[in-house]
């Protein structure tokens, strides 16, 4: 690479680590390591909602559907739509009411510990699959840039992204997210521009082209369950996906509980639904754009996933000077998810797994631990990513499964929780038992497409769980559903 375009990357990650620094220098106790001390402004929590949804598999592995297929995927931003409104008026009120750090601790007051602990580990188990992919997706384009082994880029990534978090906690996380939303979203609109540039026809050329291709068809009405993306998947699977995702994943709830009220933390989230929508046009966008490049200037091997045409032309076309901004920019999308996925993931340890097991109750300590496992975390996201390269589907399809097979059954208990009376812990744990055995069956049993895989969890667990609850009648610590 040339030296300046090193020198943007280099001031990019030098930023976010000292911003890191000065923001944990600011940070008193579990809230406000945590929580920010909830006290941060909704617009910012609304740009740190999409940046932490928009990681390098959205970057680099969404233009690759549209550079396969067309717009069809766009019909899931749909259903996006009407989940984030779900949970705003149905989930988030439970959240607000009392101090809570995790998501989780509504189980353990609504059911007892093992389903917290339970609860807790299943978000565990898919954060660090879903996450470890997007960051060995991160890692490959700084292979291509530096010549390193993908275990080398898998090394620095997540170094980067450790120490910043493990320094400033959830308001580097957020603040951080700000800076890299308006980095990444700037670099994807200069490489389009550029990519138009590029043709001899320019736009009317890539428009013209890519239309005769069908490349801008977004509208799919098969009633196929096989197909990812038809209106059908769009509109209900991926609402309960989304429902689930940014209902019941710590991930999203932890910055909700960092607004300053549940007022603005609803207003944050139905309106990066919007962006979210715009945000999928552009990269679909550049992935017809490239579809139109590449045939015209041919690759000099065929790419073996979708997903790296983006990548091959930020590395091969960009001049110097845009190709450290672009770079910049992926590592943006990266490590913002990242980032969220190491905090998050550390406070579902030391608030549902160690404190409860421990009895520890010194914030000090706690702050200590909390910041070990955001390095420890960190460690099991690159083993992940390790493994992640022998996958042969585009990432961003296999993300999302991970986040349908898991997510699902969370919401499924959230739900049981929240609209009923009868379900006591032990029928509940069934629920999500025969849950899991479910969407094991779908993903692995069936060709059934991932948008629906959460739909089947989440139903599966709210089904079995009240039959269930007529065989092992509540004894729950508080038979109230936490609607009440």
């Amino acid at each position: 690479m040339n030296p300046n375009d090193l020198a943007v990357i280099l001031v990019y990650v030098t930023g976010c680590t000292a911003l890191g620094a000065w923001l944990g220098s600011r940070s008193q106790g579990l809230k406000g390591y945590f929580l920010g001390e909830s006290n941060i402004p909704a617009w910012a929590v609304m740009i740190s909602i999409v940046a932490t949804e928009t990681s390098t598999a959205t970057f680099l592995s969404v233009p690759g559907v549209a550079y396969d297929g067309n717009f069809t995927f766009l019909q899931l931003a749909f259903g996006y739509l009407v989940g984030r409104v779900i949970v705003a008026t149905v989930l988030l009120p439970a959240y607000f009411r009392g101090q809570i750090l995790t998501a989780y601790q509504l189980l353990q007051d609504r059911f007892g510990g093992p389903t917290r602990t339970t609860a807790s580990l299943l978000f565990l188990v898919a954060r660090s699959l879903g996450d470890g992919l997007r960051l060995y997706l991160a890692a490959t384009i700084l292979k291509h840039l530096t010549g390193w082994s993908v275990e080398t880029a898998i090394v620095v990534v997540a170094t980067i992204t450790v120490v910043y978090t493990f320094l400033g906690g959830m308001k580097a996380v957020i603040w951080t997210d700000v800076i890299q939303f308006s980095v990444y979203i700037l670099g994807a609109v200069v490489a389009l521009f550029l990519l138009a540039g590029k043709l001899p026809g320019g736009w009317h050329e890539l428009f013209e082209t890519a239309q005769a291709a069908g490349k801008f068809q977004v509208l799919n009405f098969d009633l196929d369950l096989t197909q990812k993306y038809t209106f059908w998947a769009g509109l209900i699977g991926a609402m309960v996906l989304n429902t689930s995702t940014h209902g019941a994943d710590q991930l999203m709830v932890q910055r909700y509980l960092s607004a300053r009220s549940q007022r603005q933390a609803a207003g944050a989230l139905i309106a990066s639904g919007f962006v979210v929508l715009a945000q999928f046009s552009l990269f679909l966008l550049i992935g017809a754009s490239l579809w139109v490049f590449f045939r015209q200037f041919p690759p000099l091997e065929p790419f073996r996933r979708s997903d790296e045409a983006f990548s091959y032309f930020i590395v091969h076309y960009l001049p110097t000077g845009l190709l450290g901004l672009v770079i910049a920019s992926v590592f943006s999308a990266s490590m913002g998810t990242l980032a969220g996925s190491l905090n998050s993931s550390s406070a579902s340890i030391v608030n549902d797994l160690y404190r409860p097991a421990t009895g520890r109750d010194d914030e000090r300590h706690l702050v200590r631990v909390s910041r070990l496992m955001t390095i420890v975390w960190g460690a099991v996201l690159g083993l992940v990513a390790f493994f992640a390269q022998f996958l042969e589907d585009n990432v961003v399809n296999n993300a999302l499964a991970i986040a349908g097979l898991v997510s699902g059954i969370l919401l499924g208990l959230f739900l049981l929780g929240i609209l009923t009376r009868r379900v006591g812990q032990t029928a509940a744990m069934v629920g999500v038992i025969a849950g899991i055995a479910a969407v094991l069956g779908a993903k692995f049993g069936s060709a059934l497409a991932f948008p629906w895989f959460a739909l089947v969890g989440s139903s599966t667990v709210v089904a079995v769980g009240l039959a269930a609850s007529l065989v092992f009648p509540s004894r729950s610590i508080d038979p109230r559903p936490v609607a009440e």
